[in-house]
């Protein structure tokens, strides 16, 4: 392997339980080469694979697209739901008829949801609400705003609690209108780093997959993490990775596309994402 880069090969990981079945058996360790794994929330890995602090990591979808001309998405990798996801989830203080043309506080963890909630209260409810950014505590959020976007293991502990709110689950609703897939998260490594090392990066994608395997053959190691670390009953999170796919074939992609057609519409894209695969090293001899 041409692995004489001067630093270890970046790779950013999301800490977020979503992702945990594609990483929990990935071993940088194992690996032939040195490897170094950031483990962040979705909106800071898509801005050092942007910058190029980091040379591969599971992003935003949405991120991805503003992007996708300096990056190959990793063929069958993602984080997708056909209907509820119950971790990117819109707490509703007010009845919606108000909220579609009230404010709405903003988790900025993830543009993928962030951007699917002005897609469905725009394009789908007709509304333009008012937006603003704020820190995921669902009260403080709900302050002074009619409705409040939480995502990931902060959605997850708030839907827990005896919140009293009315609560929309994003995947669930886009689906309703769309009939379609939703993909909120790509794994996406930068083309200038595929180049200079294709396999390398061949290697650490194998391994994921291989990762993913495990997990889909018995997500009962994934759970137990997921019950030790953030709580919940055993059938809780049988329940709720049972609606995930981290897969990234024809139905997601489709899904992925009219997403991220509705955002152009909105002026949220300005052209049309490349969804370009990581070319295997030895197609390319």
């Amino acid at each position: 392997m041409n692995n004489s880069q001067s630093r270890p090969i970046q790779l950013g990981r999301i800490s977020y339980t979503n992702a945990w079945p594609v990483f929990h058996h990935f071993d940088p360790e194992a690996l032939p080469f040195r490897t170094e794994v950031h483990s962040d929330l979705p909106a800071t890995l898509n801005r050092k694979l942007k910058i190029g602090d980091i040379d591969m990591a599971a992003i935003s979808s949405y991120a991805y697209g503003i992007s996708s001309d300096s990056y190959y998405v990793l063929p069958n990798l993602s984080v997708s739901s056909f209907g509820r996801v119950q971790s990117i989830l819109l707490f509703l203080k007010s009845p919606l008829e108000k909220v579609l043309h009230g404010k709405i506080a903003l988790t900025t963890a993830s543009a993928t949801s962030v951007n699917l909630l002005k897609i469905i209260m725009e394009k789908f409810y007709g509304g333009k609400p008012t937006y603003e950014d704020a820190e995921p505590s669902l009260e403080n959020m709900l302050e002074n705003a009619d409705a409040a976007l939480l995502i990931g293991d902060h959605a997850i502990r708030a839907s827990w609690t005896n919140h009293g709110y009315r609560v929309l689950d994003l995947g669930e609703v886009w689906n309703l209108w769309t009939g379609q897939w939703m993909t909120f998260a790509l794994w996406a490594v930068r083309k200038d780093a595929a180049y200079r090392d294709p396999e390398s990066f061949q290697a650490i994608y194998e391994a994921l997959i291989e990762s993913k395997g495990k997990s889909s053959r018995d997500m009962g190691p994934v759970i137990r993490k997921a019950m030790d670390q953030i709580g919940g009953t055993e059938a809780y999170w049988q329940n709720y990775f049972s609606h995930l796919c981290h897969d990234f074939g024809p139905d997601q992609k489709t899904g992925l596309q009219l997403y991220f057609q509705y955002a152009r519409e909105l002026g949220l894209l300005t052209s049309e994402p490349d969804l370009s695969e990581l070319p295997s090293p030895t197609r390319n001899r």
